[in-house]
């Protein structure tokens, strides 16, 4: 059977990094408040030169090099992002502008914080469905742009960034030992859209808007939310926790990741945290933490590695990897 095999990932941060410190003078808040309850102790911060789009671009050429490939290799390009260039045309074929592809096709994905799960689980299909056989999946975010600067209870949680894979269909057994994507599972629920969302959009205020968060609220919903994906990709692949290798959250909170670790019995050292580093980059958190774990020399060949992540909406999901 076809399986979607992870060639190279690929990594962008913006230039500027804001400190907890920095917030000091912004907002009512303090490093030790930030830290205690999110673990977040620094995050990086678009200029004006630098784009959903640039940053996207900056991480999947970084992945195509670790692939060892080119743009003409790529037959598609999926973007995770809340946070396009533009309302339209799709930031992807932006980004596949800038690659120079004048072939195959690109999309964007929105599905907030859970958007490289969700992309990831869409080109997978596009791949195992012949449509394509190597893919761009992209998650990039310019979060800055969409926060209330006077709002500290959200201003200091998020960042921007990129963070890219490059998928290859490959042929394997239909094990579990196969490499690839081995299992999906993905989840939203409308109703709670009031608890994390964006003010504005074109067809209601013709306005960007800013980013209101229920904070409690979406603690509240999120370990439960996750162990309910991570459980469902466990059983359609026949795995207990004790068989990963990795866990590679959304970086929304240590907090949330810890809870969520502990309540699944996955183990404290199997589990990727950069969210003292980036902050909350939504749909770039995952790929960003991947990026983080493989220059590290910690994700090897051969390991089985779970992702996951819960977004505004609410969306969530968990994708099964053996490296």
């Amino acid at each position: 059977m076809i399986r979607s095999t992870v060639r190279g990932v690929g990594s962008a941060l913006p230039r500027r990094i804001m400190t907890n410190k920095d917030f000091e003078t912004l907002v009512e808040t303090s490093d030790e408040w930030i830290v205690q309850r999110t673990g977040i102790r620094q995050r990086h911060i678009a200029s004006d030169d630098e784009t959903t789009a640039s940053l996207g671009e900056a991480a999947a050429r970084r992945a195509l090099d670790a692939a060892g490939l080119t743009p003409a290799d790529i037959d598609l390009i999926v973007l995770a992002t809340s946070t396009p260039n533009n309302t339209f045309p799709a930031t992807a074929v932006e980004i596949q502008e800038r690659l120079g592809m004048h072939h195959g096709f690109a999309f964007d994905m929105q599905a907030v914080c859970s958007g490289f799960v969700y992309a990831v689980t869409s080109a997978d299909l596009h791949i195992r469905g012949g449509l394509a056989r190597r893919a761009l999946v992209i998650g990039s975010e310019t979060f800055s742009r969409i926060l209330d600067w006077t709002d500290r209870t959200t201003c200091v949680l998020f960042g921007d960034g990129a963070g890219a894979i490059v998928l290859e269909a490959t042929e394997g057994q239909g094990t579990i030992a196969d490499r690839g994507v081995l299992a999906e599972a993905l989840r939203s629920d409308g109703s709670h859209k009031e608890k994390l969302y964006v003010d504005g959009g074109p067809s209601t205020t013709q306005t960007v808007g800013h980013l209101r968060m229920q904070g409690r609220e979406v603690f509240k919903h999120a370990v439960g939310m996750i162990t309910d994906v991570i459980e469902d990709v466990f059983r359609k692949a026949g795995i207990t926790a004790e068989d990963i290798d990795w866990f590679v959250p959304h970086q929304a909170n240590k907090r949330i990741i810890d809870a969520s670790a502990r309540k699944l019995g996955i183990a404290e050292e199997k589990v990727v945290i950069t969210v003292e580093l980036h902050g909350n980059t939504s749909a770039a958190s995952v790929p960003l933490a991947l990026g983080h774990a493989v220059s590290a020399g910690k994700i090897r060949p051969g390991d089985l590695v779970l992702l996951e992540a819960m977004g505004g909406g609410f969306t969530w999901g968990a994708v099964l990897v053996r490296w």
